[in-house]
């Protein structure tokens, strides 16, 4: 099992199944909005979700980019990571 960084995706699992994933498609130039964050039951509560968040923020960064949040574990995630919110789309 690995984690997949795709351009607005990224993908924890392998060739046959997919385990967990979040998405930020683009919504404006610079832009994406984390939309969905899915963990399947087999690794739920094991910090999959943060594991998939601090990823994204590390992609966002990389690329130069902002999050919008309409994900709501995304929102609550960067509530309890102030570090990151130099992140959020004002």
């Amino acid at each position: 099992m690995e984690f997949k960084v795709n351009e607005n995706s990224i993908v924890y699992g392998d060739d046959s199944r997919e385990l967990a994933r979040v998405t930020f498609p683009e919504v404006a130039p610079g832009v994406v909005d984390i939309d969905h964050t899915f963990v399947d039951d087999e690794l739920r509560g094991q910090g999959m979700a943060g594991q998939l968040l601090e990823r994204c923020a590390a992609q966002l960064r990389a690329t130069g980019r902002k999050a919008r949040t309409s994900c709501s574990y995304a929102a609550k995630w960067f509530e309890k990571h102030p570090e990151q919110a130099d992140l959020l789309d004002k």
